[in-house]
């Protein structure tokens, strides 16, 4: 196990105490998704890597080169993991299985969201933040897995598609 502390120092928002690392990994966070959600939205490169998202097959056709989409997708998406990687090992410490929870909320948020939807994942991330922090705080800490497992259960009872999600009627 190998960690560091890096700017765990308290700083008072609204008469709360956050660790100021905590809130660095806050702003990163709204700083990262916001900058992709307008990058793939409001560009002709975006454009271009959701045409090729939803029909690959299809995007040639109007002058796209899948390959190079494919190029600058995975390129993104390396790189939006190294910096959740640099931000949580702010606070958090390094394990071998450490991956392993990340991924499965991953897995949840997208679900949740509405698969293809990254409105929907940025919501639905904040909401399972949210609702952990309820539970951790004011429940009980060792909850929190089985509250994000509840709660993706009732939303997918409720809206089969996800918050987001076309449903195919």
């Amino acid at each position: 196990y190998t960690s560091y502390s890096y700017l765990n120092i308290g700083v008072s928002v609204f008469g709360a105490t956050i660790a100021a690392n905590r809130l660095i990994a806050f702003a990163l966070a709204i700083v990262l998704g916001s900058g992709l959600y307008l990058l793939l939205t409001r560009t002709l490169w975006g454009t271009a890597l959701r045409a090729v998202a939803v029909s690959p097959t299809s995007a040639p056709l109007v002058g796209i080169d899948v390959e190079r989409a494919a190029r600058t997708a995975f390129a993104i998406g390396g790189a939006l993991a190294a910096a959740g990687g640099v931000v949580i090992s702010m606070y958090q410490t390094f394990t071998a299985t450490a991956g392993v929870v990340f991924t499965m909320k991953a897995l949840i948020v997208i679900i949740m969201g509405g698969v293809g939807n990254i409105l929907g994942a940025l919501f639905s991330g904040l909401l399972l933040g949210l609702v952990e922090t309820f539970v951790a705080t004011y429940v009980d800490p060792g909850l929190t897995l089985a509250a994000t497992y509840l709660i993706f259960l009732a939303i997918l009872l409720w809206r089969p598609a996800g918050l987001f999600g076309r449903s195919a009627r």
